[in-house]
């Protein structure tokens, strides 16, 4: 089984906000992915002491856990426990209502001998490789499909939109939103590989256009993930320095990590 985790922040004076991790169980039957991109606050805080990375960190190890030694638990249900366990841990600290609080989109993913699971929230991707080398993504486009137009307001997308019905999604401290998840599984005869990204890393196919899922698949395959890691950054640099066509006022650099499982 070949396994590759990248992760390289967006902003050397910024901590990276990612966690991504690869849980193998003693058995070796199978195995499970974590992937957060966790969710930059606004400069004036979000009503609690602790950072994103922080949070990310704690919710990424709740699920690593979880997803290995749960292998029986739905990956929504496990979602649910991973945030409830999480925001125990600063409940009496910190304002946990604050539409900011530290929050984070989800990739998860397990497999067995039998099938492989997987759970995406708000905008990071999952792709699943068939042993023909088709590629699956697995989205959720809630975020994607909203007007551009509200999104660039905070106070609108955190009044009406974040954590809303007809808004969009991700994992803070309401275990009910992993009900809100994209779920499904597929067999396992039917997938040969397993590629998550962080948005950051997706650039390359969703900003940029430089391949469709299974060129990003077959690049990240045949160099690395982080060959892919790289190209993004390149694509970004050039782009800042010729106007921003593509960039416009998104973060030039946004942390960006790849996942990849050669089952």
């Amino acid at each position: 089984m070949r396994t590759e985790l990248v992760s390289d922040g967006g902003d050397p004076a910024r901590p990276n906000e990612d966690f991504a991790s690869i849980g193998l169980p003693a058995s070796g039957q199978g195995g499970s992915l974590v992937l957060l991109d966790g969710v930059t606050p606004p400069r004036d805080g979000a009503g609690c002491r602790h950072s994103v990375p922080w949070f990310t960190a704690r919710l990424g190890g709740a699920l690593t856990e979880l997803t290995v030694s749960l292998p029986d638990v739905p990956l929504a249900e496990a979602l649910a426990l991973a945030i409830a366990r999480t925001a125990e841990a600063h409940a009496e600290t910190c304002d946990l209502s604050h539409p900011r609080t530290p929050q984070a989109t989800v990739v998860l993913a397990r497999w067995s001998p039998e099938s492989v699971e997987y759970l995406v929230l708000c905008d990071a991707t999952l792709l699943l490789a068939s042993p023909d080398g088709r590629v699956a993504p697995v989205r959720d486009d809630r975020l994607a499909g909203l007007p551009r137009a509200l999104l660039r307001s905070a106070d609108v997308v955190d009044g009406t939109l974040r954590n809303k019905e007809g808004g969009f999604f991700t994992a803070a401290a309401d275990p009910s939103v992993a009900a809100r998840a994209v779920t499904g599984a597929v067999p396992r005869p039917e997938v040969a590989t397993l590629a998550a990204l962080s948005d950051g890393a997706a650039r390359w196919t969703e900003l940029f256009h430089q391949g469709d899922w299974t060129d990003l698949f077959a690049l990240v395959r045949q160099e690395g993930a982080r060959s892919l890691v790289e190209r993004v950054r390149r694509l970004e640099r050039a782009d800042d320095a010729t106007g921003r066509a593509r960039l416009t006022r998104a973060k030039t650099h946004d942390d960006a990590t790849v996942v990849y499982a050669d089952l």
